[in-house]
């Protein structure tokens, strides 16, 4: 199981009101979940949840069999560099670094991630330009270039790349479609199915868009599964 989540209740503050209650929610490995809901129904905050971003007061967090809430924030920020590869809805590059110095950021911060993403037997710069290329960003020139200079899809791209790279065992994807057409999110969904499956990782998917819900393994609606509050 890579996330087990058990009798989660989750609020900003003690007096505050519950922001997300469930009693059980669970993702198997290699697993493509598809999260949906209107705004405020709790999507983001759960992914800080499964992300160790955050963590509950009542209930457990469970990812690759650890649990998070018995973490101290330093540890959970290292299992989470080691362990999950994260799309954010804006991107969040680096806006100095070029897109091959984004793509390898993570492996700056994980041991684990780096000597994964050299197994292969190649440099982390040949890697990152091996991500790029199968997301459909090959042209050379690109790779040197800021991130700053790229299309918005462009970005995307190389958003993913840099989640991916060192073989994660959980990506999540916070909205990371929002900005492209329904064309376009289509075939960065594909692609990514693509690299997940070549590297057995577990997806879990958030956006609004219930249109794009028939590609996945599953769908939840998290406006249904989270208790009444």
């Amino acid at each position: 199981m890579v996330i087990d989540i058990k009798g989660l209740q989750f609020r900003w503050q003690p007096s505050a009101p519950l922001v997300l209650a469930l009693e059980d929610l669970t993702v198997t490995a290699g697993e493509r979940l598809f999260i949906k809901g209107p705004s405020g129904s709790g999507k983001s905050t759960l992914l800080s949840l499964i992300a160790g971003v955050t963590t509950a007061a009542v209930g457990s967090v469970r990812v690759i069999d650890q649990a998070l809430e018995q973490l101290g924030s330093v540890e959970r920020d290292h299992f989470r560099a080691d362990h999950i590869g994260y799309i954010f809805q804006m991107f969040n590059l680096i806006p100095y670094l070029s897109v091959l110095d984004n793509v390898t950021l993570p492996c700056r911060f994980s041991a684990r991630r780096r000597t994964k993403a050299r197994s292969r037997g190649r440099g982390l710069d040949a890697e990152a330009r091996r991500l790029l290329q199968h997301l459909d960003m090959d042209q050379a020139d690109l790779h040197q270039r800021a991130v700053t200079t790229l299309s918005v899809g462009q970005q995307q791209r190389v958003a993913a790349a840099r989640a991916l790279i060192g073989s994660p065992e959980l990506l999540i994807a916070d909205e990371p479609t929002s900005s492209l057409d329904a064309d376009r999110r289509e075939s960065f969904i594909r692609l990514l199915f693509d690299e997940c499956r070549a590297s057995g990782a577990t997806l879990v998917f958030v956006s609004h868009d219930a249109s794009l819900e028939h590609l996945f393994d599953r769908a939840i609606d998290l406006a249904v599964v989270n208790r009444s509050l």
